[in-house]
């Protein structure tokens, strides 16, 4: 692990991924760190790990116009209400390790690098070995979130390692995005099995570059941003964009993406919709999750996909706080038997 700067909000960091790639032999991922006032911290403490979605870095959770207005942070919002907040860049993303063929990086792949981070994190946050300053927290919980892509990528981790008491996704569904796919792949999307397998050679098809760069336009903007979106917000979110990412972003427009593995997790779950989103009708989310016994549906008034930029903000900021207060006392009464 590699230490590039610390503050009085935390630090950025390099993590070991324990993934291996033709001239990455050790491939690390770029952490950012955030810590609440320790007078303020939770008991026991919380740690939100926070995945960005397709085109983001991790920048996404820490959105700052020039003014210096916290109110658009995800991190810095979440840090006052008591929790350490860690942000990632994937590997190919903002200032983690990238190899130069970005079709090497599949989401099973991602979601492997990403849970090897995480254990990194979480186990020297508890032994208080991952910042100055930070001390031992050996009955840390951590909750896993994602936006969008992000959203995907959580719950891969969460279905395979099973390391979070909960997870918050946000504009995110297994409906995928199937109206921008091609024929074949909407046919092979019935099997997913067969669908998976064929990934890197469809995306390849759709993006033909390693690292694509999709450009705005009036669409993609009225959905991403819009509307009544803050345009301080949206100048401040070009510091967090980024190429795609082509295998996991073609994934994710997949029909039925993870349904999979949506149907295995059974921690809470949180799921956060903008009003105009883009991942279909909003009250038909949470069947995907039938496993769960605990899931929680919150629609940001008037917001589009890119949740941070709308007015509607800090409702879903004070409302996840105490959604992960309830999850926090329910995982301590069950812990004390």
């Amino acid at each position: 692990m590699t230490m590039l700067t610390h503050s009085e909000y935390g630090a950025s960091l390099r993590v070991e991924s324990g993934i291996e790639l033709p001239e990455l032999p050790s491939a690390r991922i770029a952490v950012d760190v955030h810590t609440p006032d320790f007078r303020s911290l939770r008991s026991p403490p919380v740690v939100l790990v926070c995945l960005p979605g397709g085109g983001m870095n991790r920048r996404y959770y820490d959105l700052v116009p020039p003014d210096g207005d916290g109110s658009f942070s995800f991190a810095r919002q979440m840090s006052a209400r008591g929790f350490i907040v860690v942000t990632m860049d994937h590997l190919g993303m903002g200032d983690s390790d990238r190899p130069e063929d970005g079709y090497l990086l599949t989401a099973d792949l991602l979601a492997r690098a990403n849970s090897q981070a995480t254990d990194v994190v979480l186990r020297r946050l508890r032994e208080g070995s991952l910042v100055p300053g930070i001390p031992r927290l050996p009955h840390l919980l951590s909750l896993g979130v994602g936006h969008s892509m992000g959203a995907m990528m959580t719950v891969l981790q969460q279905a395979h390692a099973k390391q979070h008491a909960g997870i918050v996704l946000l504009g995110f569904s297994t409906r995928g995005l199937p109206e921008y796919l091609p024929p074949e792949a909407r046919e092979l999307a019935a099997d997913p099995a067969a669908v998976r397998a064929q990934l890197p050679r469809l995306a390849k098809k759709m993006f033909v570059e390693p690292y694509p760069v999709i450009r705005a336009n009036g669409q993609s903007n009225a959905i991403y941003a819009g509307g009544n979106a803050d345009p301080r917000a949206v100048e401040a979110i070009k510091a967090a964009r980024g190429p795609l990412l082509p295998v996991p972003a073609f994934m994710s427009m997949l029909p039925g993406n993870v349904a999979p593995e949506a149907a295995q997790i059974e921690v809470p779950i949180f799921l956060g919709l903008g009003e105009r989103d883009m991942a279909g009708p909003t009250h038909q989310i949470p069947a995907a999750f039938h496993k769960s016994r605990d899931v929680t549906l919150h629609i940001l008034k008037e917001a589009g996909h890119s949740h941070f930029l709308f007015p509607s903000r800090d409702g879903l900021f004070e409302r996840l706080s105490l959604w992960i207060r309830a999850v926090v006392e329910i995982q301590s009464e069950r812990a004390g038997g």
